[in-house]
């Protein structure tokens, strides 16, 4: 079939297979390009079929070799109707780590559930026994809870005043002001109940009560903290307060974990473009002013730059692992750069929908945003017929 992009909001709602294809051929050649030292050996990835997820798994196999298990939950192909960006992202990293001799195998599902966990388990004693590392980068609007069967939404909103600000429209460069109601106290819960660091407890507490964690092990999530201009829709909101939560929940399984010298890490990224970012209001406006400005200064990262960073240069020195005053690893140091902040706070106030081209880089953001669903990719030809029935060569039934 040829597939074309059918947008809807800050979705696609198809996706494109050899587009996805790509994008996972061009962030392994990257990782492969660079001298990664000797790093993780066995690494689990819950959350591993986009975004840092994926990246962190192609880090993971084609820099430092090692196996990797990859969760996520992704919709398949049926005839006629592609399947979800995950599927094929994960499709095609299984394919070209088999052909390079390295394992990688896969569950697709709610990563949420204990039917998900044991599942995993059970795959990493029966052919891994143990893993070294274990990234945790899941990003869902909902979770249901597998202990208390309740299922918590999550809600992008301030807390405790109305929040009024620009946003634009990617897609139409309309750049407008936009108001949201502060959350209530259920909404903040629940926001913390999905986007906090109780899944990931759950994840650790079961992965080292079944013995699969090798001493030494690392675990990592993934934070944001973001500038001035976005923390009250951000890290002062109901996310800030669920990130809150999670960076606490470090803290809570290094001391689970110090019996076999392990330690969990929160890793501060830099702001990207996300399925989850481009949901944020303001953050688009923000994102795509940032990166003219880190573009201009040779700075700008994608996700498999900053994660082949995080790997090179904090997690795997063979020294202690620098963290900020809050334990937190800062990869985002380049974005939170005072001079680049001072320019982005000067050319938010200038920002209209005549000058946004000028001043920004909505071009690049909607280019990054279509990339996501495998569009508008270097050298893939979209008016051929493409096979949507791809499989997932690691799939574990």
């Amino acid at each position: 079939m040829i597939i074309e992009p059918r947008i809807r909001g800050f979705i696609c709602l198809t996706t494109h297979p050899k587009g996805c294809e790509q994008n996972v051929l061009n962030q392994i050649n990257y990782v492969k390009s660079k001298n990664t030292p000797e790093g993780t050996k066995k690494a689990l990835i819950i959350g591993a079929s986009t975004g840092f997820g994926l990246a962190s798994r192609i880090t993971s196999a084609f820099g430092s070799g090692a196996a990797t298990v990859g969760v996520y939950f992704e919709k398949p192909p049926a005839a006629g109707k592609p399947a979800s960006a995950g599927w094929y992202n994960t499709a095609a990293f299984e394919k070209q780590a088999h052909d390079a001799g390295l394992y990688a195998k896969s569950i697709n599902g709610d990563a949420f559930s204990d039917e998900i966990k044991q599942k995993t388990i059970e795959l990493i004693k029966a052919d891994l026994g143990q893993v070294d590392l274990v990234i945790y980068s899941l990003a869902s609007p909902r979770r249901t809870n597998p202990k208390t069967g309740i299922t918590h939404n999550s809600v992008l909103k301030p807390i405790g005043e109305v929040f009024t600000n620009k946003t634009v429209d990617f897609h139409t460069g309309v750049v407008s002001e936009i108001s949201i109601n502060p959350a209530n106290d259920e909404e903040i819960a629940n926001t913390v109940a999905v986007m906090g660091g109780e899944d990931w407890q759950f994840w650790i507490n079961d992965l080292k009560a079944a013995g699969v964690l090798a001493d030494g092990a690392i675990t990592v999530a993934y934070s944001y903290i973001g500038p001035a201009v976005t923390e009250k829709v951000y890290r002062k909101g109901t996310i800030g307060r669920a990130k809150d939560h999670l960076e606490t929940t470090a803290k809570h399984i290094s001391e689970k974990l110090k019996d076999i010298n392990g330690k969990a890490l929160v890793s501060v990224n830099k702001a990207l473009v996300t399925q989850a970012s481009s949901a944020i209001p303001v953050i688009p406006l923000y994102i795509s002013l940032l990166y003219k400005l880190m573009k201009a200064e040779g700075i700008h990262e994608g996700c498999i730059e900053q994660i082949q960073r995080l790997f090179e240069q904090r997690l795997y020195t063979g020294g202690e692992i620098p963290t900020d005053a809050e334990g937190r690893i800062r990869v985002d140091d380049w974005e939170m750069r005072p001079d680049i902040q001072a320019k982005i706070a000067e050319l938010w106030l200038q920002s209209t929908t005549e000058n946004l081209a000028q001043l920004g880089d909505l071009k690049g953001y909607h280019t990054d945003f279509m990339n996501l669903f495998g569009f508008e990719v270097p050298g893939v030809n979209y008016q051929e017929d493409v096979n949507e029935m791809v499989a997932v060569p690691g799939l574990v039934s």
